[in-house]
């Protein structure tokens, strides 16, 4: 009997352990499951309105 027999015949815990852990692939995710949808908000124009103290916040402190 060669050592690669005795080793194929008589798995040890370490390798059950491992087999038991790593077996089997995890189940498929569906593309559907990863995205997340909201639906769009309609733009605010007065948040893009230039305003002359909103510049010298920004720039000047």
């Amino acid at each position: 009997m060669t050592q690669a027999e005795r080793t194929e015949k008589a798995p040890d815990a370490a390798e059950a352990a491992r087999r038991a852990r790593f077996g089997a692939l995890p189940e498929r995710i569906r593309v559907e499951d990863t995205v997340e949808e909201q639906p769009a908000t309609v733009p605010d124009p007065a948040r893009d309105a230039y305003s002359a103290d909103d510049w010298l916040v920004r720039n000047c402190l």
